[in-house]
């Protein structure tokens, strides 16, 4: 059985939101301490090599072999060299006792570890065969003069900020922060502290939608609860649209007769995208509210939650101006069976854990209902099934590890 012809198929509609993402225009420069998380707005090419010279990978001695094939008893050891000094030239078949990071003295091709020598009255004797070169990191290796370092729409992680401190570079140029509006529809809805009205339910859209936009390293405008009222949501939309660069909701995207967001949307703007072949997700909308991007997510928990992992978490890293948002699967054994094919692309809940032989294989959460915020709380990673596609136990599927798509 095929979708419906009015839902677009996953990969469509990620594409067609993807190529509506335009990066932010304006950029600022901040130095490292600053800089996490952000996205580099200009390339970096290094200004020096690294290392700056060649030293040594080791604590031990530097040592002038003149001959490997006739080498000495032993090398006398004729200077001392730390990390952060520069030593003497050595003369053939003689030794520098040298720390890691230390300059190589000139004449010397071999590094030998401490612990394969023994010292035996200002002289050392090797214990262990050797090579010429080993141990000696060469200039430049790492990192050459005028080489590329990181390339525009990186976004910066600690590992980024160290190397590009290990090359002298101080401040970056990125772009700005991403300026994020977020609210939630429904008149069911209650804030965590609060009691329970008859036929409420607690916002727990709010807790994750937030704690995502700040792991991205968005500026967030929480506009709260929105009630159901048409007029109430034009009124949070134009707000929303004149104060940042992308607004989100959740809820109100559907079809009921309670379901504001969408006509809102399409009387303000424009709705450019509006239902998805996919499970969980399906009444994902993506339009314009004057110059702001909107994506309204969907009101179930899991729904809006698989949403904005699969389709709003990329639609902003390109926004915040970052290159590359593939998903990135990896491959494992199903320890389940899924006899209840869909016509949609279905994103089911697992955990990668030993089975009874002692191999990893993927378990399934027993309940798939979109409203299981349980099974998100367990799961590490989603199964990626296609349209009408079953499991059987030892299948071989693909799926997306959780700590990636939320980290």
């Amino acid at each position: 059985m095929k979708p419906r012809a009015n839902l677009l198929n996953f990969e469509e509609a990620r594409e067609r939101l993807l190529a509506a993402a335009a990066p932010l225009s304006s950029i600022e420069t901040l130095p490292l301490l600053q800089a996490q998380g952000r996205v580099l707005a200009q390339a970096v090419t290094s200004p020096l090599n690294v290392p700056g010279f060649d030293n040594s990978a080791m604590d031990g001695y530097a040592l002038n072999v003149a001959d490997l094939n006739a080498l000495p008893d032993a090398f006398a050891v004729v200077q001392r060299i730390a990390a952060g000094q520069t030593g003497t030239a050595i003369a053939a078949n003689t030794a520098a006792r040298i720390f890691t990071g230390a300059p190589i003295p000139e004449g010397a091709n071999v590094v030998v570890p401490q612990e394969n020598t023994q010292d035996e009255n200002g002289a050392i004797k090797l214990t262990h065969a050797i090579q010429l070169h080993q141990h000696i990191r060469r200039k430049g290796e790492d990192i050459t003069l005028g080489g590329a370092v990181l390339a525009a729409g990186q976004r910066l992680g600690a590992q980024h900020l160290a190397m590009l401190a290990s090359i002298g570079v101080a401040s970056v140029s990125v772009f700005a922060w991403l300026k994020v509006g977020v609210f939630f529809t429904g008149d069911e809805l209650t804030e965590p502290g609060q009691p329970l009205a008859p036929g409420a339910i607690y916002n727990s859209n709010r807790y994750a939608i937030n704690g995502l936009l700040k792991q991205l390293g968005c500026a967030i405008t929480d506009y709260g609860i929105v009630r159901d009222s048409a007029q109430a949501t034009r009124e949070a939309l134009q707000r929303a649209a004149a104060e940042n660069d992308v607004i989100i909701t959740c809820g109100g995207v559907s079809v009921g007769e309670e379901d504001h967001v969408k006509g809102a949307v399409q009387a303000l703007g424009v709705l450019a995208l509006w239902q998805i072949s996919m499970k969980p997700g399906k009444p994902l909308a993506y339009g314009k509210v004057g110059a702001a991007d909107f994506i309204g997510l969907p009101g179930n928990p899991v729904s809006s939650f698989v949403t904005f992992l699969l389709m709003a978490r990329p639609f902003l890293l390109k926004r915040m101006g970052a290159q590359e948002v593939p998903l990135r699967y990896l491959t494992a054994t199903a320890d389940f069976n899924w006899p209840r094919p869909d016509k949609r692309r279905e994103f089911l809940r697992v955990k990668l854990e030993q089975d009874a032989s002692g191999h990893s294989a993927l378990q399934l959460w027993p309940n798939q209902g979109s409203g299981v915020m349980s099974s998100l709380a367990w799961a590490d990673g989603l199964v990626d099934l296609a349209p009408e596609t079953v499991i059987t136990k030892g299948d071989k599927v693909r799926y997306l590890s959780l700590s990636e798509l939320l980290h």
